[in-house]
């Protein structure tokens, strides 16, 4: 990246980077941010470059939070650094400087490794090497972060493959990263089979349906009969439990008791309570 320099620059002149991977939202640290603007300003400047469209217009490279809250802190101008850098160079400093924040979804971190390992072969590509073996070194998984293995890279570049119906469920928690692993080398139609099924049912693939399904895809022999057969099965994890603290009740039994028998003692209660009431309403 070229030397860049300091400019106060409109917010109308500045533009989102394209397909950018991380989500701006209107949550409790944006409106804290909001109010730290107002107050101070914006105190680190944004990072941007120049697009030679004619228009005289920006792209943010790290930023989109600061220009966002900016906005709704009333500002008309922002600091700005202005670098000079292509397009590849770009993505690899925009992945890089927001894969620090706190709370990123594995949707945001999937297709922001994603957009960096092809930005690497781009780089790979232009410099000429003679050798493909070579290019492959450069542009691994292993180069795109510093805080996780080429192979960890590689699963959430995985998730990319999902529909945005399943993603939404990776990032709310309802499938965990390795089945959603799995679920990615569904084609399209078979994870369209999974959605209904998984609506139908009120339930989410385990690690080993997943798995299953991926291995009978491969083989020709995934149907959406087996698919809701599949998801029609109860999981341990899925059955409705109560939960009690044990604060609350270890006092009510002997210190000898284990949890198994304080769960036994507690089930004859309610049995003994439920026979009662229903002989009173007979």
């Amino acid at each position: 990246m070229k030397p860049v320099q300091l400019k106060i620059i409109e917010l109308c002149k500045l533009k989102p980077f394209a397909h950018h991977p991380y989500k701006v939202r209107d949550d409790e640290q944006m409106e804290a941010l909001i109010e730290s603007i107002k107050e101070n300003g914006v105190m680190t400047p944004l990072l941007v470059r120049f697009i030679n469209d004619g228009r005289g217009e920006y792209e943010i490279i790290s930023g989109h939070r600061r220009a966002h809250a900016a906005e709704k802190a009333g500002l008309k101008t922002v600091p700005a650094f202005v670098a000079e850098m292509d397009r590849a160079e770009s993505i690899i400093k925009m992945v890089d400087s927001n894969l620090q924040r706190e709370h990123l979804l594995p949707s945001e971190k999937a297709f922001a490794y994603r957009l960096k390992l092809e930005a690497l072969k781009q780089q790979g590509k232009r410099n000429d090497l003679t050798s493909r073996q070579d290019v492959g070194r450069l542009a691994s998984a292993d180069q795109v972060s510093e805080t996780e293995s080429g192979r960890q890279v590689q699963r959430y570049i995985r998730l990319t493959y999902l529909l945005p119906e399943l993603l939404s469920r990776v990032d709310g928690g309802k499938i965990a990263l390795t089945p959603a692993v799995y679920l990615s080398y569904l084609p399209k139609q078979e994870q369209l089979w999974l959605i209904e099924a998984m609506e139908a049912n009120d339930c989410t693939p385990s690690v080993s349906q997943a798995f299953q399904m991926k291995a009978e895809s491969a083989a020709g022999k995934l149907t959406q009969d087996s698919i809701t057969a599949l998801m029609c099965k109860e999981k341990a994890n899925q059955k409705e439990q109560l939960k009690i603290p044990m604060d609350r009740i270890r006092k009510y039994f002997p210190a000898s008791y284990t949890n198994a028998q304080m769960e036994e003692e507690i089930v004859k209660m309610c049995e003994l309570r439920y026979r009662k009431r229903t002989s009173r309403e007979r």
